[in-house]
């Protein structure tokens, strides 16, 4: 009888047993099933994904490559937290270009600023340790193919108005950038104005000109390493450390104005061409460096401030902000070139693209 009772007492256990088992079981892929996963991104356009999505469903990293540049290249995407709530809105787009020795696969990119934009996508493309979004003048360097303007304004606009429920229009498009993409956000915008309708430039190399040699200097030491020798052991997570070495004439020639390349330079000098930038809403951010010549931001004010006389001679309106030595912007701005007066460019940035956007 205790035989069959304990036969009994140890059926009702594995039963049970059995039954929290399954419960666990039932209750763990329907949690799973309920995270948001990034959208699916489908190839086109001459991008081929090469590696898995990874990241949130709202900020989220791809990997493409194309015969327009050599290698693999990541590009961030963050979109706004109700994007998968309504499938049927459409947003804005901001294309946010980093400068040089960074890579879109930092988390660092995605500032609190563009995290908790609410009504419009970001998109942070790859544009290279030293790529100075143009195509390069010589396509035959240690460095491969380096078409990034062909890569970014003919491929990856139209695959993320293809991928995303993006407004594909003028009106619907921002282009923004620090550092050296603060040059590449002016260039775009100059080069093919009828993409886009707001443009920004925080801390950009905004002046290549004869006039402004120490820029021009600042994208040779780039080509050629310069600084590379400084790198030591922790070459090439180096931020001084570009890439392979090539010449200082393969971007736009030789910098040198008593050589015929200086034309080039001239051609893509952004304040140049200030002119061409008309109808958008414009937005100029700098601070002064403390005054010190070895801080870059003491270069780029001069910079700033010739890109703010070249649309003061066409009587083009903007928004231009020189916080100085960042005493009153921000609490991590001492006013260098630094990420820390960035982030604050952005808190003052992004709310003026969202209206811009909804204005339009």
């Amino acid at each position: 009888m205790r035989r069959a009772r304990s036969a009994c007492a140890a059926r009702v256990k594995a039963v049970a047993a059995a039954l929290v088992t399954a419960l666990l079981v039932l209750a763990t892929p329907a949690a799973r099933a309920d995270t948001p996963a990034p959208p699916e991104m489908t190839d086109g356009f001459g991008l081929t994904r090469t590696a898995p999505i990874t990241g949130t469903a709202t900020n989220f990293v791809i990997t493409v490559s194309t015969p327009q540049v050599s290698g693999e290249h990541r590009i961030r995407i963050l979109l706004p937290a109700g994007y998968a709530d309504n499938p049927t809105k459409r947003y804005p787009v901001f294309y946010f270009l980093h400068g040089a020795s960074d890579d879109p696969g930092n988390p660092g990119l995605a500032y609190p600023a563009l995290t908790a934009a609410q009504s419009m996508i970001t998109v942070i493309p790859d544009g290279g340790l030293r790529g100075w979004y143009t195509n390069w003048l010589d396509q035959k360097t240690a460095a491969g193919a380096q078409n990034w303007q062909n890569f970014h304004l003919g491929q990856v606009i139209p695959f993320i108005d293809a991928n995303l429920r993006t407004l594909a229009t003028k009106e619907g498009r921002a282009v923004g950038g620090l550092s050296m993409g603060g040059f590449g956000a002016l260039h775009y915008a100059q080069t093919r104005p009828e993409l886009f309708s707001q443009v920004a430039s925080l801390s950009g190399a905004s002046d290549l000109s004869r006039n402004h040699a120490v820029m021009r200097g600042a994208v040779v030491g780039t080509l050629t390493n310069a600084g590379a020798a400084l790198c030591g052991s922790s070459a090439p997570t180096c931020s001084l450390d570009f890439g392979p070495t090539v010449s200082s004439d393969a971007i736009f020639g030789t910098p040198y104005p008593v050589l015929d390349a200086d034309w080039r330079w001239n051609a893509a000098d952004p304040s140049s061409h200030m002119g061409a930038l008309a109808g958008m809403n414009i937005s100029l951010y700098t601070g002064n460096g403390n005054g010190a010549a070895t801080d870059m931001e003491f270069w780029v004010k001069s910079a700033a401030e010739h890109a703010r006389n070249g649309l003061d001679a066409h009587k083009i309106p903007y928004h231009y902000v020189d916080y100085g030595n960042g005493a009153n912007w921000g609490p991590h701005c001492k006013g260098g070139h630094t990420s820390g007066c960035w982030a604050q460019d952005l808190v003052d940035l992004v709310p003026r693209l969202e209206a811009g956007f909804a204005a339009t």
